[in-house]
């Protein structure tokens, strides 16, 4: 005889398949995870099945309809992470009929290649396409002692703050984010203009992006956190291999070439040229009108070729 619950109703049991494993038992109210260890189905569940991390994931193969909606921790983590609408937290859905059946994500390394959505899959057949481009690279400078001074969620109010300007600068100017990295990104612009008018684009957006950065230093970050942030920016374009190679970011867009490493580099040699903007010679005789900018020859690391550089920008601080 069914158990009953406090209201004298019989619970309601559903089955459920997990392709590779069993089908097992899930009672209406359940979650898919607890369904699944109940069972002894050693499903991952990195943080306790709290919707905390995302190694309870399943992708649902049938029965969609009879999946709970989206929990709002489910619809957070989409924006952010790239899977499709049949993949599900096992933490977070129910299950109020059948048939279902589904399939645990992680399982072992070759079921990674199950995170990206179907709909993407082909994308990791395609070897690229070459194109013309301009390279973006930011890092801020000097940004540890900021984060040894203050508490974890200051930081990261202030970082979304600061990455909020940098973004909006980069759009702004028609260019697009690739990559993010610690205290850092890099961009490319040209996927709608040749690369004349692309590194036109990729300067206008590095000079409003300082320009916007004196104005947040003096009106929220010397005044709430008394720190004064400073940037390098590294410019510089070239032919790049441009495809959906799953290794990126925004729908794993990947660019790819020696020209990224070289803007890369530049970038970092704002530091030791003592430079907020620099960018390589190549790059400078594409703007119109051209800026004022000290040429210099200089080593780029790992690069066995000696660059003639334009120092664009203005001396760091302190």
């Amino acid at each position: 005889m069914e158990k009953q619950n406090t209201e004298g109703v019989s619970p309601k049991y559903f089955w459920i398949e997990f392709i590779g494993d069993r089908s097992v038992r899930i009672q209406e109210g359940q979650t898919i995870l607890e369904a699944a260890l109940e069972a002894g189905i050693p499903h991952y569940h990195a943080c306790g099945g709290q919707g905390q991390c995302t190694t309870c994931r399943v992708r649902i193969h049938q029965g969609t309809t009879f999946i709970s909606e989206f929990s709002k921790r489910e619809v957070w983590l989409q924006k952010s992470i790239p899977f499709g609408p049949n993949v599900r937290l096992a933490c977070q859905a129910y299950v109020s009929g059948g048939p279902v059946s589904l399939h645990r994500m992680i399982r072992d390394e070759a079921d990674m290649m199950l995170y990206l959505d179907q709909s993407l899959q082909e994308d990791l057949q395609n070897t690229g396409h070459e194109r013309e481009l301009a390279l973006f690279f930011l890092d801020i400078r000097n940004f540890t002692p900021f984060m040894e001074r203050y508490l974890p969620f200051d930081v990261i109010h202030v970082v979304r703050r600061l990455f909020a300007l940098f973004r909006r600068c980069i759009e702004k100017y028609h260019g697009q984010i690739i990559e993010t990295a610690g205290d850092g990104f890099y961009a490319v612009f040209g996927f709608e203009a040749d690369v004349r008018q692309a590194a036109n684009q990729a300067f206008a957006a590095a000079q409003s992006i300082l320009s916007e950065l004196k104005d947040f230093n003096h009106n929220y970050a010397e005044k709430h956190f008394f720190h004064h942030f400073q940037v390098g920016v590294g410019l510089h374009a070239g032919k790049v291999i441009v495809g959906n190679i799953g290794i990126g970011v925004n729908n794993n867009l990947t660019v790819m070439g020696l020209p990224v490493n070289v803007a890369s580099r530049i970038q970092a040699a704002t530091k030791t040229l003592n430079n907020s903007l620099v960018t390589s010679e190549q790059f400078y005789q594409l703007l119109e009108p051209k800026p004022s900018g000290k040429q210099v020859e200089s080593e780029l690391k790992g690069l066995t070729e000696i660059y003639s550089l334009r120092l664009c920008g203005e001396p760091f601080t302190g």
